[in-house]
């Protein structure tokens, strides 16, 4: 399934005439190895975290938060911006499912409706970002202004 993702990922980049590059690496997962293998600073790689949000009004909802590989999520952040009473990390199971990647190669966009999008606005100061594109052993590297326009996500400070 992840081969699929990473497809989709370079259609829809093409056909937004996104301008981006794809970089072929050996398998890795972790922000901080990633980033050295690529050549980009932490701060530039667009970390994708699958979470639950529960309580509140609107139930449980998964959220995909998009950070800076150097920085840490605040999940009180995350729950108070969808008015929730609990935020947590979904399970690897349900993150594979939503996502359809391992964890590790979760792009920054959403191609599941039941899956909404927030990013730390930190991150957007980059003029591109880097990110592991559905798969362990390929990353794209993406102008940041591209990533907005197609990935359309929530922005907030949501940054430990």
């Amino acid at each position: 399934m992840a081969a699929d993702v990473f497809d989709q990922l370079v259609a829809l980049l093409n056909d937004a005439k996104a301008k981006f590059r794809v970089i072929e690496h050996e398998a890795e997962g972790r922000s901080e190895a990633i980033s050295a293998i690529r050549g980009n600073r932490p701060d530039q790689a667009a970390k994708a975290m699958v979470l639950d949000v529960r309580g509140g009004g609107a139930g449980k909802r998964h959220v995909l938060a998009i950070l800076p590989g150097n920085r840490k999520l605040d999940f009180t952040a995350v729950a108070n911006l969808f008015e929730a009473r609990k935020c947590g990390f979904a399970s690897p199971d349900t993150a594979q499912e939503l996502t359809g990647c391992v964890m590790g190669s979760v792009p920054p966009f959403s191609l599941n409706p039941a899956l909404a999008i927030v990013v730390e606005e930190d991150l957007l100061g980059n003029d591109t970002l880097f990110f592991n594109a559905g798969r362990l052993d390929r990353s794209m590297e993406l102008d940041t202004k591209d990533w907005l326009a197609v990935a359309r996500p929530r922005i907030a400070k949501i940054a430990a």
